[in-house]
């Protein structure tokens, strides 16, 4: 039998690790989200969708439903890819159930 050996000692190693981030957010491109003006869909809908999908407050929806109905178009925010193509979805969604013509869109946000 050979005696023991003392175990090999391990260096003292620093590794820096960032903060945990979503990889979503690291990975998708971070992208607008525009809503588009219709003679249709109610302000008063349009509000209620931007503060239950996109979580705006009270007077954030309200600012950007009346950027859009002066002006055709207005940004509603900006979020990765798939969150902003998952939240257009379900803003659809919601608005073909109640008869509106509601369109929102995505482009790359080139800031």
């Amino acid at each position: 039998m050979t005696a023991p050996t003392e175990p090999a000692i391990i260096p003292d190693i620093q590794i820096d690790v960032a903060p945990d981030q979503d990889t979503a957010t690291l990975l998708d491109p971070p992208s607008k989200v525009l809503l588009h003006n219709d003679d249709v869909t109610t302000m008063e809908f349009v509000v209620f969708i931007l503060r239950a999908i996109f979580e705006l407050s009270w007077q954030g929806a309200e600012d950007v439903m009346l950027t859009a109905h002066v002006q055709g178009i207005a940004l509603v925010g900006v979020y990765p890819l798939e969150e902003a193509k998952y939240k257009i979805g379900q803003a659809h969604g919601l608005a073909r159930a109640e008869g509106y013509p509601l369109t929102l869109t995505v482009e790359p946000d080139e800031a």
